[in-house]
């Protein structure tokens, strides 16, 4: 008979050491050895600030503070504010600790629950049900039971449970990677986006300076007959229009500002003292480039996908769980007395029990809420593949870009000091008379766009290259500023 209990006891352990439902298992990295089809080489050089060469080193990690590399103290002082500060980043660390603190609350599952119970009351009763009508007495009644219920996780149902509130749980701590990574990479693209305007507004002044020059000395060439008033006039639309570009800079210069203060957590008001130009920010040269295995590890977005894949796996084995016998373990011990001096002294009652639910009519109730649960995790799997295909295309499009930028500044810069030389020889031509005004004045409109095209070219390798790491996964992994714990992936059983 003992031995029997004790095969019965073994049988039960054995079965609650299981868990229905699939096992989770991290999905395989794709099996891709670049993100374009040929390798990215060296891109080409341009002789001006920001047109150096740039290699990319397959395998390199990525530092945690990658913004770094463009050796700009104020952006390192602005990004350092602004991942203090910003009330995204509060948000999101909240929610994490919101969704750790439920898988902690939600692990409890896992162990007995014990209550303790304690009534104290004065009652009189009717001697009548006695069969004694006189006889009504008054007395103090006081009760107090202890009571334990365990239900036993025969089927893995609730560990499957906690697995999801854990998977969710993880899911929060990616999200807030995720946000330190987007914050951080907004506030680099907006401070080059702020030193371009710079430049852009810098370069028209330029333009409007030489063009007011040159107006000065059709104003005296008319004066003395040697032009036409038509000339002047030309000149003067043509300042006129290039001033007229001035303010719509300056508008954009500003929100620019305000869009760099609310990301450092401030009020437009209360505007950063960081400025930023071009000429104060190094291109990174030395381009990491992770492996394409190592990119769905180090992508927020794409663990913050598998997480989610992880809490539909776990939905579907609690939703069969549902479907099976569940058994609960009880046993309670208490007292009824008069006197509560007696409560722990009188022989006490208790009891102990098991008992067994199965469900066997719900209107198909359990059966539809696992195929839900397995359609969702179907869905989660595509969302998963869906993220890894975009994770990889924003690295190829980094890459292309780069490539793309480089040729392009370099054709700038070539374009720009084409329409100088034009425009000198223009100019030259124009005083001895050798051409009309119209011609003069088309060399200059041709500098002026040239200029303006070869800033924004500048800029553009700035942001691009910032734009690499950030499809990289900006580093988080080396970050040290801020240390939250992972929660764990799977309940264990009490």
């Amino acid at each position: 008979m003992i031995l029997r209990l004790l095969a019965g006891f073994y049988a039960i352990l054995l079965l609650a050491s299981c868990a229905v439902g699939p096992d989770f298992l991290k999905p395989r990295a794709p099996q891709v050895t670049g993100y374009t089809p040929e390798q990215p080489g060296t891109t080409v050089a341009a002789n001006v600030p920001g047109g150096a060469a740039q290699r990319f080193l397959e395998d390199k990690d990525i530092p945690g503070q990658w913004w770094a590399l463009f050796h700009s103290e104020p952006l390192n002082q602005l990004i350092d504010e602004a991942l203090r500060a910003n009330p995204t980043l509060e948000a999101a660390q909240a929610t994490l600790r919101q969704a750790q603190e439920t898988t902690r609350a939600q692990s409890g599952i896992l162990f007995p629950a014990v209550n303790g119970n304690f009534a104290s009351e004065r009652e009189k009763i009717s001697g009548a049900v006695q069969g004694n009508p006189r006889f009504s007495p008054i007395f103090n009644l006081t009760t107090g039971s202890l009571s334990v219920s365990y239900l036993l996780d025969i089927w893995g149902g609730e560990r499957r449970q906690v697995e999801a509130s854990a998977a969710q749980a993880e899911y929060q701590r990616y999200q807030l990677e995720a946000s330190y990574l987007t914050i951080s990479s907004n506030l680099v693209a907006a401070a080059i986006q702020e030193a371009s305007l710079r430049a852009q507004i810098a370069a028209t002044q330029e333009i409007i300076d030489a063009q007011t020059q040159q107006l000065g000395v059709l104003q005296r060439q008319f004066e003395l007959g040697g032009i036409s008033w038509a000339a002047v006039l030309a000149q003067q639309a043509t300042l006129d229009a290039t001033r007229a570009t001035l303010p719509n800079l300056q508008k954009l210069l500003a929100q620019q500002r305000n869009l760099l203060t609310a990301l450092a957590g401030r009020l437009p008001s209360q505007e950063i003292t960081q400025s930023f130009d071009l000429a104060a920010l190094d291109l990174p040269q030395d381009l990491p480039l992770s492996l394409p295995s190592k990119l769905v590890e180090q992508r927020p977005d794409i663990q913050a996908a598998q997480a989610q894949l992880h809490t539909a796996s776990a939905e579907v084995g609690v939703a069969i769980a549902n479907m099976l016998p569940q058994i609960t373990l009880s046993a309670s011990y208490g007292n009824a007395v008069t006197d509560i001096g007696s409560l722990f002294a009188g022989p006490g009652v208790w009891s102990i029990g098991a008992g067994i639910a199965q469900p066997l009519f719900r209107g198909g109730e359990l059966l539809h809420q696992k195929r839900a649960a397995e359609a969702a995790f179907d869905a989660a799997a595509a969302q998963y593949r869906a993220t890894v295909i975009a994770a990889f295309q924003n690295v190829a499009n980094a890459l292309r870009a780069l490539q793309s930028d480089a040729a392009a500044l370099a054709a700038q810069v070539a374009a720009e000091r084409s329409a100088a030389d034009s425009l000198a020889i223009s100019q030259s031509q124009y005083q001895v008379g050798a051409i009309n005004y119209s011609t003069l004045l088309n060399a200059e409109t041709a500098y002026q766009q040239a200029h303006v095209n070869r800033v924004v070219a500048q800029a553009t390798r700035y942001a691009d290259t910032a734009a690499l790491f950030q499809a990289l996964g900006g580093g988080w992994w080396n970050r040290t500023d801020i240390a939250e714990s992972k929660p764990a992936a799977t309940g264990q059983q009490p």
